[in-house]
């Protein structure tokens, strides 16, 4: 007489050693790994040593650095990690039918989702801290005036972010095609959102459709909260609603091989 065995679901050994390899994966990719924590440094830099007033206070205790080029520099870390890296990693993973492999195992291909998740927010949060650990040492840049609207907005930046690197993931067939789409992506939302520029030089039909992209409103939402003023709203739903987007829009289209 025959004896099923049903199959244990992964406990958290088995979550621990796919973040690990997930790290590893990340670590070895030197460019994934470089170019989010370097290239908004490099920016942070370039503008702390370019602006003549710097150091200047648009308000008590907020410096112009820390009201209008530090919100940039934390949205950019994010945004590149989720919108470029992630999205690359998944499309490897589904062209080399690693994905398949896993969707006949108790590992899900889920939880390598998951855990590229949890890699690179740790990315995220690694690459802020140097961002703002520069600003602040060698910037004199300042803190938040509203600490909790500024967390707040970093994690909705990131749902958002992850939001549009989904979509990057669903529809990109390779690797590369998935680079040059996050490239696009990310680039496209942080011009019309102030990374190359005030907003208000733009076009007006441009800046309102910057402000309704998840980079332009976690800006605002960021300078908002250094200044210790009340979030807009709108700085609200709009990264809210990008996320909702972009899980409905991988839960439609998104395919694991």
């Amino acid at each position: 007489m025959s004896t099923i065995v049903e199959a244990r679901r992964p406990g958290a050994y088995a979550w621990l050693k796919l973040i690990e390899a997930e790290a590893k994966m990340v670590i070895r990719d030197t460019a994934g790994l470089i170019v989010p924590l370097g290239m908004p440094l490099l920016i942070l830099v370039m503008q702390g040593i370019s602006i003549e007033d710097a150091g200047q206070e648009v308000a008590e205790g907020v410096t112009v650095l820390s009201a209008y080029v530090v919100p940039i520099i934390v949205t950019m870390v994010i945004s590149m990690t989720a919108v470029i890296n992630m999205p690359s990693f998944l499309a490897t993973y589904r062209k080399t039918k690693l994905l398949r492999r896993l969707a006949v195992t108790p590992a899900s291909p889920a939880m390598v989702l998951i855990a590229q998740m949890v890699v690179s927010l740790v990315q995220i949060l690694l690459g802020v801290a140097v961002a703002l650990t520069a600003a602040f040492l060698f910037f004199e840049a300042n803190l938040p005036q509203a600490p909790w609207a500024a967390l707040a907005t970093l994690g909705v930046c990131c749902a958002a972010m992850y939001g549009v690197g989904m979509i990057v993931a669903s529809i990109a067939p390779t690797p590369n095609s998935s680079v040059a789409i996050g490239l696009v992506a990310f680039f496209g939302m942080a011009a019309l959102g102030g990374m190359f520029g005030g907003t208000q030089n733009l076009p007006e039909t441009l800046e309102q459709i910057g402000s309704w992209l998840p980079f332009g409103a976690a800006v605002e939402a960021f300078q908002s909260a250094w200044l210790g003023e009340s979030v807009d709203l709108q700085n609200w739903l709009v990264p809210i609603g990008w996320a909702l987007l972009g899980g409905g829009v991988a839960a439609a289209l998104f395919r694991w091989e």
